[in-house]
């Protein structure tokens, strides 16, 4: 594809988790006020409960319902489209009736009902689907998630005499090497694209320390490694970027040393485009890889 012919890239941002109204709108405008006039299909992401701390006295947020309510504010004040997790199945249905992207976290990415039921509601309401793919799965084996999804279109389709299709997304956030610490294969990438998926290369999990905070009982990180990391999984192939910031990544209570800093979302935001702009244009002198 020519460079000239890139569609807006994906970008998905906001804080780790809604630790109240007041810090998600503080992020969703200054994200809306940098991002004005780039070529980005943003989507403001926040989750209203983080189900997986590392420890029980971990802060996961509002719930459910608290949480929905202050995105659906997000949404409305800022016309800003949507993303958050989900946990369980029942939730799905509830989740797209006000979410535009719904994602799928890493560690549930094998759930098999919790796949059919988040695809299940991007199909009634009309929603993106993403999935991350979990830190002990090889890229290769994500087929079956993409396998999943396209097996509820194929029932949906049976049922209703019309063919319909999810926007299915994949991100990759690293793969476990040895205890928690994390590894970005850049390979993947390819092998996701060939799947006829969307890639979305995570920047601020993939740098994340399981259990490396204070006591082992919260999530470290190592945000020198941020940048570079993501300007190397565009030139790789990423096609979408996700990064978790924050105003005071000091204080944030989920997340926060791999946050990146709110105030520089914009200028980052910009030199990945510059390099996606860059590889696009360059011309393929090896055939494809094939899974």
């Amino acid at each position: 594809m020519s460079s000239s012919a890139l569609p807006p890239m994906t970008l998905i941002a906001g804080p780790c988790v809604i630790e109240d109204e007041g810090l998600v709108f503080e992020i969703a405008t200054e994200l809306k006020r940098q991002l004005e006039g780039l070529p980005v299909s943003f989507y403001f992401k926040a989750s209203f409960d983080k189900a997986n701390r590392s420890s029980i006295e971990g802060f996961r947020g509002p719930g459910l319902e608290d949480g929905l309510a202050i995105l659906e504010k997000v949404k409305g004040k800022l016309g800003l489209p949507l993303m958050t997790d989900m946990h369980e199945s029942h939730q799905a249905m509830r989740i797209a009736e006000t979410i535009d992207f719904i994602q799928v976290p890493a560690f549930l990415c094998r759930q098999t009902d919790l796949i059919v039921a988040a695809a299940e509601a991007a199909l009634r309401f009309g929603r993106k689907l993403n999935v991350k793919k979990g830190q002990f799965l090889a890229p290769w084996d994500a087929k079956n998630i993409v396998e999943k999804v396209r097996a509820v279109e194929t029932r949906a389709a049976q049922r209703s005499g019309r063919s319909q299709a999810i926007d299915l997304y994949l991100t990759e956030r690293g793969t476990s090497f040895g205890y928690n610490s994390l590894v970005v294969d850049m390979i993947s990438f390819q092998t996701l694209n060939q799947f006829g998926v969307t890639s979305i290369y995570d920047a601020t999990h993939s740098i994340q320390v399981p259990g490396g905070g204070a006591g082992g009982k919260s999530t470290g990180g190592k945000r020198e490694y941020l940048e570079v990391l993501a300007r190397a999984a565009f030139a790789a192939g990423a096609q979408g970027l996700f990064m978790e910031c924050h105003p005071r990544p000091s204080q944030a209570k989920s997340d926060g040393p791999n946050a990146f800093y709110l105030e520089k979302v914009g200028d980052f935001v910009r030199q990945i485009l510059e390099i996606r702009k860059l590889v696009s244009g360059l011309p393929k002198l090896l055939p494809e890889a094939k899974t």
